[in-house]
């Protein structure tokens, strides 16, 4: 079997692409070393690897008769005992894209997509150029024959035709589309039929288009080997389908286990959904008893700080109903001696700020009518009579005790031949001490003077009696 190292060089190639076609009316324009990968079957109908054949892309032409036009087609030959063989052909009309392989870093790999494939779902195959220019010097030709015979052109895909369109001007002088060859005179004819066309974006000029149709114009469309390929492609067709039908029979235990896979899953979807539903109720009637937690809690909580201030309340109430054991013992048993005439004064003066305390506008109106507050009131006025009567009774005999201590002593009047002027100082100093008390006494009862008056003109008016007679 010969393989691409035993075909010689570029020349020899041509001549041998060539010779593949010289029983049709094919004229070959540009052919190509490549390497064709696709995926193969393995017995269960999978696709499971990639196979690797070498293979030679040849452009052809062919003018038809009755429309003069040409029929470009992509021809794909394999390598077999006898030479280069045509193994499958694509007409460039039904080219429409053409995308380069991502996982091929040299950019050399490429896949083209046909519109006429019966399956679409089966991999197309992938073709490998030697080199950057070969990919590029394909591609240029493809796109040109494109736009001047079908008047469109392929989509490119994962390619920078940018740079496709720079390598093109830079190499246009070495794009050799080729030539038709004859079976009895191929160098000949090579020699004399070779043309050159450019991949810039003017159309041919008219010279070239009637070189061109006079060059292939000799050939006709060959009906047996068309034939003949469509029959290969029934064939590949039913074994694809055969093999499709295939993987499906055998993947069916697969499938069932998928279904009873999904009806556990539906299971316990639905389980799943029944415990949610539950758990919502039971989030629900959660969040409800949270609320009213909550709205109890806040009433708690106003409750709390209206006691704590009715507390401070009670508080400041209580120091103001408070009487202090040593003044209560001061103004109900203690003595009226002078040395503790200062502390008397001060029991009166609390015992007077106390009885007002307990009257509006100093006490709150809603505290007046409290039972407290009446029993204490009760309890002060109690002090307040216990004391009026008991420093009444004092400060009268208090007065008529000092009168008649004063008439009694003789140092205060006159003796015999001995004149004496009368001294009252005395009795001034000593009512001035309890001058105070008489205040107080006055603030607490004015009506408790009126006694106290009497009692004081009348041991006055004694001493001045004895202090005249003498």
């Amino acid at each position: 079997m010969a393989s691409a190292a035993q075909i010689g060089d570029e020349s020899e190639f041509l001549r041998t692409v060539d010779a593949a076609f010289q029983d049709s009316d094919n004229a070959v324009l540009v052919a190509f070393r490549v390497a064709k990968s696709q995926a193969s079957w393995s017995v269960a109908g999978r696709r499971n690897r990639l196979t690797t054949k070498p293979r030679v892309l040849a452009i052809t032409a062919m003018r038809s008769s009755s429309t003069q036009k040409f029929s470009v087609n992509l021809q794909v030959l394999k390598y077999s005992s006898g030479g280069l063989q045509p193994a499958k052909v694509y007409k460039l009309k039904h080219l429409t894209k053409i995308e380069a392989v991502p996982n091929d870093n040299t950019g050399c790999t490429f896949v083209m997509g046909f519109d006429n494939l019966k399956s679409q779902s089966v991999a197309p195959p992938q073709w490998t150029m030697r080199s950057l220019d070969d990919r590029n010097r394909f591609l240029t030709c493809i796109l040109k024959l494109c736009k001047e015979n079908l008047g469109r052109l392929p989509k490119i895909q994962g390619m920078d035709v940018v740079e496709l369109a720079l390598w093109a001007q830079a190499n246009v002088k070495g794009l050799p589309i080729g030539s038709p060859v004859q079976a009895d005179s191929v160098d000949a004819e090579r020699d004399q039929k070779e043309g050159k066309v450019t991949v810039e974006r003017e159309l041919l000029s008219k010279a070239e288009e009637d070189d061109m149709e006079a060059l292939l114009g000799a050939y006709l469309l060959g009906i047996d080997e068309a034939e003949a390929f469509s029959e290969r492609l029934k064939r590949e067709l039913l074994a694809l389908e055969a093999a499709n039908v295939h993987a499906i029979l055998e993947s069916e235990p697969l499938v069932e286990e998928v279904l009873q896979d999904l009806d556990s899953a539906m299971a316990g979807v639905e389980e799943m959904e029944i415990w949610l539903g539950v758990f919502n109720i039971k989030l629900r009637h959660m969040r409800e008893d949270i609320e009213s937690i909550e709205s109890r809690n806040n009433m708690l909580e106003m409750q709390v700080q209206n006691n704590a201030l009715l507390v401070g309340e009670l508080y400041k109430l209580l120091e103001r109903l408070h009487v202090p054991s040593e003044y209560a013992a001061l103004l109900t048993g203690g003595s009226f001696d002078e040395a503790r005439i200062p502390q008397t004064v001060e029991a009166c003066d609390w015992l007077a700020s106390s009885i007002r305390g307990l009257e509006p506008p100093i006490l709150d109106s809603t505290y007046v009518n409290m039972r407290a507050v009446k029993d204490k009131r009760t309890e002060l006025e109690k002090l307040k009579s216990t004391f009026l009567r008991r420093a009444s009774d004092f400060l009268r005999n208090y007065f008529s005790s000092l009168v008649d201590f004063m008439i009694t002593d003789k140092t205060y009047f006159s003796q015999r031949g001995q004149l004496k002027r009368p001294d009252h100082a005395d009795l001034r100093f000593r009512c001035r001490t309890y001058a105070r008390l008489l205040q107080h006494l006055k603030s607490l009862d004015k009506s408790s003077l009126e006694p106290l008056r009497n009692a004081y003109c009348h041991a006055l008016n004694l001493l001045l009696r004895r202090e005249s007679g003498s």
